[in-house]
Order: structure tokens, then sequence, then C-alpha cells
């Protein structure tokens, strides 16, 4: 059996002359022989105002029926999916992931995919039916639905393609696949034909928006062949897959940037073992992700000043849980909210000396200062004054020939 899995994001689905237009793009599938299952995020807009909705109601809306909330924009789209193939004479129909079922793990509101029961969609796939299928959940062994993070829907798509041995997995999106940079920013952005797991994972988690880390990550472990293309435009994607299956020709193959964060320094840390961690537990403990982490010793030896960034709208949270935290000393606690993180990708670093040197020329060729560094094999990411985003990004875009 030859599957494909179509996924269809919020702004594919938003309006219902694109749920036309979507119809159509499945139909060119089923032409082409192909048996599809498709997965659907809800309309556009429709998750935000249930997430506002029930704010409305609670502060502290019970995380069971927050997630039955939120999942429910899905079961409209798919619904007026299934309701126009049928009209254009195809037979499909709706499916929750309670009724396939799609079985999760996990919290509420982050929950993973661990099993897809295929027997009831085979089956109907083997009937001719299309099934158009809830992403971003699943049920658990409590019998309640559960919602993966934000974004999910890319994973539930990608878990689909793995359980049921598809040949293709195809996100289709507003985009028109990966670019090196955000084009609205700058214009000469090129769009990647071919991408790997690691560079493209990346560039997710360093601010690139067009597909969430978890379901990339998923592709990588599960050797997934993941196509990105627009559900507005007939034109070829970007296909992320194994580093083996592209050709290595260039050093650096994007650049990322994030506008949301903020600098956290503890001047005058007493400095022995465990004040690290004894700073970094509670900030996990209370789901505050660190990032760029920076430690300069004094010269005396006995202090030590420790630098970290976080995300901008977890400040507040952070300094309280900083200033109450009686296992660690310090003299002062400095916050910076104006900075960004600025970062280039690129598998091709893990063979080619001063790529370093290139990058942090080019930034102070533009007199741009850099506040914090933070390497990994194929990254390198620097914290700079927000307002100098758009020409760090330029000038590294032209320093590597990006837009050739």
């Amino acid at each position: 059996m030859k599957i494909v899995v179509l996924k269809f994001g919020g702004t594919s689905v938003g309006t219902i002359e694109r749920i036309k237009k979507v119809s159509q793009i499945i139909i060119g599938y089923i032409k082409k022989r192909y048996k599809v299952i498709v997965v659907s995020s809800a309309m556009s807009g429709v998750t935000n105002d249930l997430i506002n909705k029930s704010k409305k109601i609670s502060k502290n809306f019970i995380s069971t029926e927050y997630d039955a909330l939120v999942s429910s924009g899905e079961q409209m789209a798919c619904a007026l999916i299934a309701g126009r193939l049928n009209h254009m004479g195809y037979k499909s129909r709706s499916w929750m992931s309670w009724q396939i079922p799609i079985m999760t793990e996990g919290k509420y509101s982050s929950s993973r995919i661990v099993k897809i029961n295929k027997k009831k969609i085979i089956n109907y796939l083997n009937t001719g039916g299309i099934p158009i299928v809830t992403g971003f959940q699943g049920i658990n062994l409590d019998s309640r639905l559960t919602t993966l993070e934000r974004g999910g829907s890319d994973v539930s798509a990608i878990m689909m393609a793995k359980f049921f041995d598809a040949e293709k997995c195809i996100i289709y999106t507003d985009v028109d696949g990966v670019y090196t940079t955000d084009p609205n920013l700058i214009s000469r952005a090129k769009k990647i034909d071919k991408i790997s797991y690691e560079e493209m994972l990346e560039m997710a988690s360093l601010g690139a928006k067009v597909m969430q880390p978890a379901s990339i990550q998923d592709a990588r472990l599960n050797r997934i062949d993941v196509d990105v293309k627009s559900s507005f435009k007939n034109k070829p994607g970007t296909l992320i897959t194994k580093r083996k299956n592209i050709p290595s020709n260039k050093i650096i193959t994007g650049i990322s940037f994030t506008k949301n964060e903020a600098k956290v320094t503890l001047v005058g840390v007493t400095d022995k073992p465990g004040v690290a961690a004894a700073i970094f537990k509670p900030l996990s403990e209370n789901s505050i992700n660190v990032d760029m982490v920076v430690q300069n010793i004094s010269a005396n030896g006995k202090e030590t000043d420790l630098t970290f960034t976080i995300k901008s709208d977890e400040i507040y949270k952070t300094e309280r849980i900083i200033k109450n935290n009686k296992k660690i000393h310090f003299r002062n606690l400095l916050i910076t909210k104006n900075v960004s993180k600025v970062s280039i990708i690129g598998v091709g670093m893990i063979t080619t000396p001063g790529v370093t040197f290139r990058m942090f020329q080019a930034l102070a060729n533009k007199k741009i200062n850099i506040e914090v560094i933070s390497t990994s094999e194929i990254k390198i990411s620097v914290l700079i004054n927000k307002k100098y985003i758009k020409k760090a990004v330029q000038a590294l875009h032209k320093e590597f020939k990006l837009d050739k």
C-alpha cells in the first residue's frame, strides 16, 4: 500500500476558500494512486481563541478540561475538509484521536505519542476512504484527551508516517519551504532545497518557526523524510532528510534569531562546588528554560559571576525564584531585557576552520558588540543588543554567501 501523510497547518485551513484549495491538493494525490492520510491543525486563530476563553473562566483552568477545550478546534477543521471531499464525490470522514486511538503519555498540554492503532485506519483506506485525522492530540490511559505542545500537529503527522510506514510525509504551511533566514527580515534570503535533521532542529530551536522542534526530533529518530511546502503555491519545497543525502558545498546553511531573550547575571556568587546546581535546580522545577550560560571566576578565586539567558516573559518569575533561594549567596542581580540571540547553523563548520573568527569579525565590522557566546558542533550563537538584529543578520548572510 502506497501511503502518503499530508499535514495542513492552521493558515492552510484558515478559511473556507483555503479548505477548498486543500481538498484539491488531497485529490491530486488520490489521482496519483496514493492512499492518503490527512492530519489537520485547527483553523488559524481558533486555538488562541479557545485559550483566551479558558483564561476568562479561570486563571488556573483545570488541565484535563483545558486539553479537552483547546483540542476541539482540530475537530471542526477535519469535519470541514471531510465534508468538502464528500461534496466533490470522494469518500472521506473525520477521525478523532480517541476513535483510532492515538495513545499518549506524559503531562497534559505536553504529552507525547507512544502508539497508534493502525487497524481502523487501514481498513478504511482499503475501502477507498480518505481519513482526516485531528492533529495535536491523543488519548491517555485514563481515556482523557491530551494535547501535545503547541504546533504538535507536525508531530502527529510524523508519527502517523512512522506507524503507517508512509512513503512520504508532507507538511503544508503558509511558506514555500525553509529559508536561509527569515525572508520578512532579509529580502535576499534563499529557499533551501535540502536540509539535514540536525540543522533543521537547531534552526527551529533557535527561532525558525516553520516547524516545531519536537517534530523534527521525531523525524530524525525515526528517519522519516519530511517535505515542507506551501499550500498556496504549486512549487517544490524543502526536504528535511539525512545528512548523507545533502551535498556538502555550504559551510553555513542558515541563520536564526530570537527577539524575546533576557540576560540574567548574578554578580559575586560564592564559588564552591554545587552552587550552579543550586541556582538552576529551582528554575528547572518551575519550567524555566535556561539557554546560554557563561561563568567568570574573580581574581581572588573565591567569587564568580554567572550569566545566563531566559525568555523575556519569564523575567519576573526568575527574579522571584533567585531572590527567594536561600541556598545561594550573591552581591547583585542584574537583568537586561533588550537583547536577542543570533545563530549561524551548518554541518559544514564541523570540518571548516575559521568560522568563529569570520562571524565575530563580520559583527565587529558593523560595530555590534557580543555579550554572550554559545557553541555546539554545528551552531554558534551570540547575544547582542536587540536593535542590531537586522544589521547582524544582513552582515552574516553576506559573509557566508547565503544569497548566492
